[in-house]
């Protein structure tokens, strides 16, 4: 079987004590991570679906995670797959959360902040993202485009 999992909150290059205990608990088990920015996975026997899972859970909400998203799938479906469909989404919705608002709702400050936040997340190396971004924050690409070059400075 296919288990992919997202232990958050996450940021990309830093993951909290709660991703890596999420990680390192399934790899107690005897198992290999996938770990990527968009989730991670491992493949297990179907009698052990279960107890690594209910392992992976204990690890991450032990560690402080304040979400854990879990999908189970037959390792050879292809739907088990990861898939970057919807990622920005999910992104957009993660630091929606971590900011307590919608990003439109959000005061030039916090918008800068979300910006930064999904940059690090790697949100900007998906197609059309800056687009995408600029109209969740109710401001034009250039706007965005500024805040990031901000942020390389």
């Amino acid at each position: 079987m296919r288990v992919e999992f997202i232990v958050e909150p996450f940021v990309e290059g830093r993951p909290g004590p709660h991703v890596r205990a999420a990680v390192e608990a399934v790899e107690a088990c005897g198992l290999v991570v996938d770990f990527g920015p968009f989730g991670s996975s491992f493949e297990v026997v179907p009698d052990r679906v279960g107890e690594v899972v209910n392992r992976l859970l204990d690890a991450a909400y032990s560690g402080g995670a304040t979400r854990v998203q879990v999908q189970v799938a037959a390792g050879d479906d292809p739907s088990a797959r990861p898939s970057l469909h919807g990622a920005l989404d999910r992104l957009i919705e993660s630091v929606e959360r971590e900011l307590g608002s919608s990003l439109a709702q959000l005061g030039r400050v916090e918008k800068q902040r979300a910006v930064r936040l999904l940059d690090e997340a790697g949100a900007f190396t998906l197609r059309r993202s800056v687009e995408d971004v600029a109209d969740a924050l109710g401001v034009s690409r250039i706007t965005v485009y500024n805040y990031l070059n901000a942020i390389h400075r």
